[in-house]
């Protein structure tokens, strides 16, 4: 096995823009972007399962997917995801895309407790609400991005719905079912915690639920005031029964899309994400751990993750471009042409680090859907070490 090395990606310029200072078109686009993501539409969709909230930002694109987030448990997709697309150098990316955020039920902002004996769906169920979704915004296809529960949600939707989905991103993701050891640790637990707490535990490294840092606290308030608590210990239990998505490399139940697989170092899931990565095809999946950022990377690190999830996208062709950017102390940059490539390279990833890798040689590939099946979907920056390696990280 290689060497793991370490890549870092610096934050010290934003994202495509043109050389020459600012741009007031571009400025005025973003300023756009910036209201779409703050002023969603909210609408309430049937579903056999139930009815689920949806918000949805920006206007269609021709032969676009939407962007299409799932939220964890013991959040929604304000507390999830807002961070996130509410950064500057996403703006960039998702002005480009209509962006769907899903509540699951129960979990928007105002939501009531459900009546006593309410049967909240299993995450198989509510994998199956999301072709209702679709059809109710009358979108075909999707990039997905998920956190815990919601990444499983997602993935279990795009094993039943593969022509529907044309990338994942997922987000500290526990493929497997809960095995008895696990499910009696569990029952043990909520005997002597709250339920508040155990959903802590889910969403937080230990380390920083010691040092109780400002977003613990915030997370921690949300749930002891939380008038829908009984919803999200259902959404919490439906979690915990979930069944084994049974990955396996080179089987039959696999992802057919590009998927980009994220944990944070240290973190509650991470061991599950590296389980997880180690069941996909090396030639289809990203993997990044990324240091310094605990248990919610899409809230800690939300620049890097941009950073990474413009790659990501650009290897789908729907950024045609990047401009020159500094990833790294070593100077690793890219350039200001397409540059998808063929020949998947693999390094370990650990965004945050210092050592530099270098550039591999582009060379052209086509876009997104277009290109083989079995050939690698990412674009931008793709590192070289060993090609194959199961536990190399592809960006």
């Amino acid at each position: 096995m290689t060497e793991l090395q370490e890549v870092q990606i610096t934050e010290e310029k934003p994202l495509l823009r043109a050389p020459g200072g600012p741009d007031p078109g571009k400025d005025a686009e973003l300023i756009t972007a910036k209201l779409l993501q703050e002023h969603g539409q909210k609408h309430q969709v049937e579903t056999p399962y139930g009815i689920v909230t949806i918000t949805i930002h920006g206007t269609p694109k021709p032969k676009r997917p939407a962007i299409f987030t799932y939220h964890d448990v013991g959040q929604n997709h304000h507390s999830c995801f807002d961070t996130l697309f509410h950064f500057e150098d996403m703006q960039e990316i998702i002005k480009n895309f209509v962006v769907i955020h899903v509540d699951a039920p129960g979990m928007e902002e105002g939501a009531p407790a459900f009546p006593l004996g309410y049967q909240y769906p299993s995450l198989d169920q509510l994998a199956d609400m999301i072709p209702c979704i679709l059809q109710y915004v009358n979108f075909t296809s999707i990039i997905g991005i998920g956190v815990g529960a919601g990444a499983y949600v997602l993935a279990r939707y795009s094993l039943s719905h593969p022509n529907t989905v044309e990338g994942l991103v997922l987000i500290n993701i526990d493929p497997n079912a809960k095995g008895w050891m696990d499910w009696a640790a569990h029952k043990l637990t909520g005997l002597t915690s709250s339920i508040s707490e155990m959903i802590m535990g889910h969403l937080f490294s230990t380390e920083e639920l010691s040092k109780n840092t400002e977003m613990v606290q915030q997370q921690r308030d949300i749930l002891s005031h939380a008038t829908n608590l009984p919803n999200i210990q259902l959404y919490w239990s439906s979690y915990n029964s979930r069944r084994d998505l049974s990955l396996e490399r080179g089987g039959d139940i696999s992802f057919k899309c590009p998927v980009m697989l994220v944990v944070g170092d240290q973190a509650p899931h991470e061991d599950a994400v590296v389980e997880c990565n180690s069941k996909l095809d090396p030639t289809q999946t990203s993997f990044l751990k990324m240091a310094d950022s605990g248990g919610q990377p899409q809230l800690t690190q939300p620049g890097k993750l941009t950073e990474a999830f413009k790659y990501f996208v650009q290897g789908m062709g729907y950024i045609p471009h990047v401009l020159d950017k500094k990833l790294s102390q070593g100077g690793l940059v890219l350039h200001d042409a397409p540059v998808p490539l063929t020949h998947r390279l693999s390094v370990q990833c650990r965004l945050g680090g210092r050592e530099p890798v270098p550039l591999a040689h582009p060379v052209p590939e086509q876009r997104g859907r277009g290109a083989p099946a079995s050939g690698p979907h990412h674009g931008g920056v793709l590192l070289s070490a060993r090609p194959g390696d199961e536990t190399a990280s592809h960006l």
